[in-house]
């Protein structure tokens, strides 16, 4: 027996409503700038690969002037370390596409392309002291001490590129590292990653705990309650941990 889809007053009503509490409820809540929901919402967007609404989220954050372009090239590498490459590829085709759309709009002329970057940007090339500078800007953002040097996953990804060089880059601080880190570790259900960036997050004083709160309440939006959830329940540790900490 073939399935039966909701008819098309159903489905105009469940749109309404959505909009009603995505729009009209969530996104004008005090407590989170619309800068800072825009992160947020991009990361779950681009991750749940719906390239139309990745291409509305994306254009809007722009013609808004809420995220520069440089901002938002910066935020599709931080977003492809944390929920992988190819994600990373369809997010920046977005960027390129609806940036160059938006130039087109404003009469600006988009056949002169992007400049291209000098090697100097990678950061420095002496290994040892990337190293050293990844161990150190590990324990600073993540308030633990980092991991040892014994395999390539430690050495050549967490700590000579996450941390020594991709937390560091310019072009977005580190609460805009922060919003978009906690999103994609929370679509990307992994517990650990949860815990770590929720809690390092909230101890470091990057997020307060009412505007982690809203980050869970636009990520839910998004991405789900579910998924909401979790991240609540790793608010929550993390507030109790701090509050006996205060107390000790």
């Amino acid at each position: 027996m073939a399935a039966e889809w909701p008819d098309e007053p159903a489905m105009a009503a469940t749109m309404a409503a959505r909009l009603d509490f995505v729009f009209g409820r969530v996104w004008p809540r005090p407590g989170l700038s619309r800068r800072d929901r825009r992160f947020v919402t991009l990361a779950c967007v681009c991750a749940a690969d719906g390239v139309d609404e990745i291409n509305d989220h994306v254009y809007a954050a722009l013609a808004s002037g809420d995220i520069s372009a440089e901002e938002m090239l910066e935020f599709v590498l931080h977003f492809a370390v944390y929920c992988g490459w190819p994600k990373g590829a369809q997010a920046e085709v977005a960027v390129r596409t609806q940036a160059a759309r938006l130039a087109a709009e404003r009469g600006e002329d988009v056949a002169a392309g992007r400049p291209l970057l000098e090697s100097a940007t990678l950061g420095p090339t002496d290994h040892d002291a990337r190293l050293a500078e990844g161990e150190r800007c590990f324990g600073e953002i993540n308030l633990v001490s980092p991991p040892q040097r014994d395999s390539p996953y430690f050495q050549a990804g967490i700590l000579a590129f996450v941390f020594g060089h991709l937390w560091q880059r310019p072009n977005l601080g580190r609460r805009e590292r922060r919003l978009t880190t906690i999103a994609c570790v929370g679509v990307s259900d992994a517990l650990g990653p949860i815990y770590s960036h929720v809690g390092s997050a909230l101890e470091s004083g990057d997020i307060s705990a009412d505007e982690m709160n809203e980050i869970i309440l636009q990520f839910s939006a998004y991405s789900g309650f579910p998924k909401g959830r979790v991240l609540q329940q790793a608010a929550d540790a993390a507030n109790v941990r701090i509050s006996l900490s205060r107390k000790g």
